[in-house]
């Protein structure tokens, strides 16, 4: 059912659920009276009645004659560790490339410790993350590991996060960290990955490297930065061309048709090696070459990041750089425990060092 289909009264519903989880009203806070909130939402006094009425009828709220409407003290006890505590998980996806991986780890953690798990996607928007912020907020969970949406991009649900903290719900980030948000990060080193990457071909002798990288999350700048430092530090000068940088919503497009362009340059001026952000972009683009006529890696070298399963799902297996997917799903819960269990000081980041997987997609230069 979509907004327009909805109830009248269950938007208004909905809109004060919101501003109870992101903590804009707290326990015994007044509410807006029922006129304001009637002429805010453009509706009918009696659909406001209804509305907070559902709301008093769940222990939300609570009325006081002649008074108004306000919040109930209903947040549940804290749970002891071992009592069947309840951790939520938002990831930019769940059934696509590395974040299965990821989604078992934290599973088998949570079982071994008898946690059970709310999982929730984004699938990297940030409406969606706000939504699933608000949804998890709403239920008894006992710490929260997120992975940020587009992290680059900044963070507009940051009232959201300061609700988890009012609510002292423990956060552990994976992959990357919000600047705002001081919250201990599991990741990988990605700008020493994207070094790694670009020093790996470059010692096989190739000096026209192209680098494809998602810069609307952080993993993407990093990797970046370290592809450039690679250039600086041999001494090698960057044709502005073979750095293509693209945002999540271009992923499908604008990698492959820049590459297209690059490879139909004369055999002189052309890249002979192409570096990655990821596994997933590197098999899009191994499509690419072999249509303009070019083979991997006899006429380019190719190399990726992650070590995913795509990684060896083509006949030519790719050189690439380690994630520690189901490494980085148990200790993400190992770490969320100590904060659980009352760590009197935030548990230090875990930054995983990336090694270089050699296959058969990279080779001297032509």
């Amino acid at each position: 059912m979509n907004v327009e289909q909805q109830p009248k009264y269950r938007r208004i519903k909905q809109a004060v659920q919101a501003w109870l989880a992101e903590a804009r009203y707290r326990a015994h806070d007044k509410l807006p009276s029922e006129n304001e909130i009637a002429r805010e939402f453009a509706m009918s006094r009696q659909t406001v009645r209804q509305a907070l009425g559902e709301l008093e009828q769940e222990g939300l709220l609570y009325r006081e004659q002649g008074k108004g409407t306000f919040v109930a003290a209903s947040a549940p006890a804290p749970r002891r560790v071992g009592q069947a505590l309840t951790i939520g998980l938002i990831t930019t996806y769940i059934s696509d490339y590395i974040f299965p991986v990821i989604v078992r780890g934290v599973e088998s953690e949570l079982r071994a410790r008898e946690a059970g798990l709310l999982l929730a996607s984004t699938d990297n928007e940030k409406a969606k993350e706000r939504d699933s912020l608000r949804a998890l907020l709403r239920e008894p969970v006992d710490g929260l590991i997120l992975e940020p949406t587009r992290s680059a991009e900044g963070n507009p649900n940051f009232s959201a996060f300061l609700a988890l903290e009012a609510q002292r719900i423990p956060l552990v980030m994976l992959n990357e960290r919000y600047s705002d948000i001081d919250a201990p990060c599991l990741k990988v080193d990605d700008e020493l990955g994207g070094y790694r990457a670009a020093e790996h071909v470059m010692a096989l002798g190739h000096t026209r490297i192209a680098g494809l990288f998602k810069t609307d999350d952080y993993q993407g700048v990093h990797r970046m930065r370290g592809f450039r430092r690679a250039y600086r530090e041999r001494g090698l000068v960057l044709d502005p061309e073979l750095l293509v940088r693209y945002a999540t919503q271009e992923q499908h497009s604008k990698p492959g048709e820049r590459l297209r362009a690059l490879l139909q340059r004369a055999p002189e001026q052309r890249p002979t090696a192409l570096v990655c952000y990821n596994d997933q972009l590197a098999v899009r683009m191994l499509d690419v070459i072999r249509g303009a006529g070019l083979r991997v890696p006899e006429d380019i070298s190719l190399i990726g990041f992650d070590d995913s399963t795509l990684a060896v799902a083509t006949e030519v297996k790719l050189t690439t750089l380690t994630h520690p997917k189901t490494e980085m799903g148990r200790q993400a819960v190992q770490l969320l425990w100590r904060m659980i269990e009352g760590a009197s000081e935030r548990p230090q980041d875990i930054v995983y060092e990336p090694r270089l997987v050699l296959r058969e997609s990279t080779a001297a230069a032509p």
